[in-house]
């Protein structure tokens, strides 16, 4: 209950092509609804190192071989994206440092439903603008 799940989108069309297939769904064992927010999470780049780079075809000299990136899937991808949003909140609103419930109620209650399965897209797709105008 003090976590915020995360669910993977469609990189640039949540709204057409929806939750990722590989995506956890709720609800969990013990019954609570997850996830909690949806973010994108497929085909996203990231910094890789080691077995990424290599499983990304990237094995060439480069001048820093250690710094490369490639593009990822899943909710490793999608976490990245609401953490984000909420660092801007919280950059934006202090009043709402160490106040994690009060900030993933409103994280919740402003996601754009994205009329998924609530299992599949819990309260929705994150919403940064709407987070920020929340009063």
């Amino acid at each position: 209950e003090g976590c915020i799940t995360v669910g993977s989108t469609h990189r640039d069309a949540p709204h057409t092509f929806g939750i990722s297939w590989t995506s956890s769904k709720g609800p969990t064992l013990d019954g609570r609804a997850k996830p909690d927010v949806v973010a994108p999470g497929e085909w996203i780049t990231s910094a890789s190192t080691g077995i990424v780079r290599t499983k990304a075809g990237q094995t060439g000299a480069l001048s820093e071989p250690n710094l490369t990136y490639a593009e990822q899937s899943g909710t490793s991808m999608a976490a990245p994206h609401v953490s984000g949003v909420i660092a801007g909140y919280l950059s934006a609103r202090p009043e709402f440092i160490g106040r994690p419930r009060q900030v993933k109620e409103s994280l919740c209650r402003t996601a754009i439903d994205l009329g998924r399965e609530k299992q599949a897209q819990g309260a929705g797709l994150v919403n940064a603008m709407g987070l920020l105008m929340e009063r």
